[in-house]
């Protein structure tokens, strides 16, 4: 009988053992789960920061991308308002006086004409028997008023010949093919910021593949004489690194877009509304535009830039002329 007994109460023991054993590992493992779903969790969350902080980075820049534009047009709109101004003061006989230290035209008073008609009008007083003897007189008067307003110079004659005579802005090519009667010509659709895109032909089948022009950001100058090639009327010109063999057209900075103006470093940018061949602006300014060991175009070493935006570069073409 204690056989018995002591023989059930060891299986007990061991049906215990075996149970609170089993309870043990059962426990492990969950805790082993949790610690595995905290470190998840953590690992989550984490991520998460990083795409907030991601995404608010992108928001300010985006932001901050907009106000820059803004100002570049606000900048743009007064450039042409003060161009306007300026051709309606000359128009109206307003001289323009170049300011020293600057190349901002001020506006000087036309010649009084208050005392001249003063004094015409109290020659008309004079007696009537002694209004034949003067008669000359006011005939010199009036021709010597004409003279002054024949001798009056343009503010484009007056203005020194360079870079920001020349009217540099971006673009992006929004058309491009080949020109129907010229095999070497590229026939572009260019957006400058205006109402409408301006046509512009290049001769640049021959270094850049057609493919590489399709909606390619590009600089411009936009102040040339339109002129006729091969019966197509080119409104602009694409700016270019250029040597004998290659050519690279250049690139604005990134960021930039169509309608920003070019500056250039050092010099006042005031742009005639058309260039004047005869003048050759262009011509007398080439020489100087160049790139330099850093790929940037320059004037005179002077970088040209977009204004918060960075520099215009080429490539790869380096210490050349740009044209």
């Amino acid at each position: 009988m204690l056989r018995i007994t002591s023989t059930v109460s060891r299986k007990y023991g061991i049906v215990n053992f075996l149970r609170n054993k089993t309870s043990i590992k059962t426990r492990m493992a969950a805790l082993q789960q949790i610690v595995e779903n905290n470190e998840c969790a953590s690992a989550l969350v984490e991520s998460l920061q990083s795409m907030m902080a991601a995404i608010q980075s992108q928001l300010v820049l985006r932001q901050k991308q907009e106000l820059i534009a803004e100002n570049a047009a606000l900048e743009k709109e007064i450039e042409e308002a003060l161009a306007q101004l300026v051709q309606l003061e000359v128009k109206n006989g307003k001289k323009q006086i170049l300011v020293p230290g600057a190349r901002t035209f001020s506006t000087d008073a036309a010649p009084d004409a208050g005392s001249k008609t003063a004094a015409s009008n109290a020659s008309s007083k004079v007696p009537a028997s002694e209004a034949k003897a003067p008669s000359a007189p006011p005939k010199e008067k009036k021709v010597k008023e004409k003279k002054p307003a024949a001798e009056k110079p343009s503010p484009v004659a007056e203005a020194p010949v360079d870079v920001g005579r020349l009217d540099l802005r971006v673009g992006k090519i929004v058309e491009v093919g080949r020109h129907p009667d010229a095999d070497s010509l590229y026939l572009e659709k260019i957006d400058c910021g205006e109402a409408a895109p301006r046509t512009v032909v290049s001769g640049l089948v021959k270094f850049v593949p057609l493919e590489e022009m399709q909606n390619r950001m590009v600089v411009v100058m936009c102040n040339l004489k339109p002129a006729k090639m091969r019966g197509v009327t080119s409104e602009a010109m694409v700016m270019c690194a250029s040597t004998p063999d290659k050519v690279e057209v250049l690139s604005p900075p990134v960021g930039a877009v169509p309608g920003d103006l070019v500056h250039c470093e050092g010099y006042t940018r005031q742009p005639d509304a058309q260039l004047n061949p005869k003048k050759k602006v262009f011509e007398t300014c080439a020489p100087d535009l160049m790139t330099n060991a850093d790929l940037v175009a320059c004037y005179k070493g002077s970088a040209l830039h977009v204004p918060g935006k960075g520099n215009v570069v080429s490539q790869s073409l380096k210490n050349v002329n740009v044209k």
